[in-house]
């Protein structure tokens, strides 16, 4: 009888429950598919992009993004601790090693300072999750959709830049890249360990060079 009471005031008082406990999490492994959409009459990058793969593993203060497509592969190292990346790059045969001081992946990332996400009334289930759409606004004006859970957060909230202010776990979203759309979809989601050596830097067989040398070539991240 007195649960009941102590419920019922609770709702009174605007005290919801979630159906499902928000649950934090330090390993995370997250594959999306991505598909593209074009307004120009020139498909070539479309065709170029459409269908690649983005992987995230999140270990800790470790975090590793990879996408891969039939043109060119890239992985970006980051350790949330120290604030330094390291990105690998594979394009028409080249392998490239770029290394990011701090300052150089705040510079890269600026675009994402004071992004906001607004929730919306909109919700979907993705990948068997309750999602809530949000839009997110840049400070250029810029924005896009995203639909997250709220019942997974990454206790690394630097795994992905663009996400760290985001209260839950982005499931499905949209970039806008000049003329192309790029929509991301979650495919699986799998919290068991992830290994070490996800992490480790190759010593040997590429290229390596500075974030400002790689800026030059236009190949930075």
């Amino acid at each position: 009888m007195k649960k009941n009471i102590v419920i019922l005031l609770m709702s009174c008082l605007g005290i919801g429950f979630s159906a499902q406990a928000q649950r934090k999490v330090s390993e995370l492994t997250l594959t999306y598919d991505a598909s593209i959409s074009s307004g120009s009459k020139e498909p070539k990058m479309a065709d170029a992009l459409d269908g690649h793969t983005k992987t995230i593993y999140v270990k800790g203060n470790m975090s590793r993004a990879e996408l891969a497509s039939a043109l060119f592969s890239s992985a970006t190292i980051h350790d949330s601790k120290a604030g330094t990346s390291v990105v690998l790059k594979e394009v028409s045969g080249q392998k490239l090693l770029i290394r990011m001081t701090s300052d150089n992946w705040a510079e890269n990332n600026k675009r994402y300072d004071g992004i906001t996400f607004t929730n919306t009334s909109d919700t979907k289930s993705i990948a068997g999750y309750n999602c809530i759409k949000a839009v997110a606004t840049l400070p250029d004006g810029t924005t896009f959709t995203v639909y997250y859970t709220p019942d997974i957060v990454p206790e690394n909230k630097d795994y992905d830049y663009q996400f760290r202010n985001l209260n839950g776990l982005p499931l499905e979203y949209e970039l806008v890249q000049g003329k192309l759309t790029i929509k991301y979809t979650v495919s699986k989601i799998n919290m068991n360990p992830v290994p070490a050596s996800k992490f480790d830097i190759p010593t040997s067989g590429y290229r390596e060079m500075t974030y400002e040398e790689s800026k030059k070539m236009n190949v930075s991240n």
